[in-house]
C-alpha cells in the first residue's frame, strides 16, 4: 500500500483493522518496493486509460478486463524475451509437469 493521505488516514486504517485486514505499507521513500506493480499501472494508464473517454464505470470495467486479457495473452513483453506472460506461465507449467 502507498503512504498517500487516503491510505494512511485513521478512518481507512480503522476500517481495515475492524475487518481484520492486515495493513502493509512500503517503507517511506522505498519506491522500488513495488516497482513491478507500479510499472504495470503505468503501462495500463498510457496504453489504455489515457487514450479513452469512458461512458461510465461499467464500460471502464469491461474495457480494463479486455485490456488485461490483451496484456497477458497477446501483447509481447520485452522483459520476457518478447513473449506474453501467458506463454511464460504455460512454459513454467510444462517444466513442472516434466519434473513430476
Amino acid at each position: 500500500m502507498d503512504q498517500g493521505v487516503q491510505d494512511t488516514s485513521d478512518s481507512f486504517i480503522t476500517a481495515l483493522e475492524i475487518r481484520q485486514i492486515r495493513v502493509s505499507m512500503d517503507g517511506k521513500g522505498r519506491a522500488l518496493d513495488n516497482v513491478f506493480v507500479e510499472r504495470l499501472w503505468r503501462t495500463v494508464k498510457y496504453e489504455e486509460v489515457y487514450l479513452k473517454v469512458y461512458e461510465g464505470v461499467p464500460e471502464l470495467k469491461r474495457l480494463l478486463k479486455e485490456y488485461f486479457i490483451f496484456y497477458n495473452e497477446v501483447r509481447p513483453h520485452q522483459s520476457l524475451g518478447y513473449k506474453t506472460p501467458e506463454k511464460i506461465y504455460r512454459e513454467v507449467l510444462d517444466i513442472k509437469e516434466e519434473v513430476h
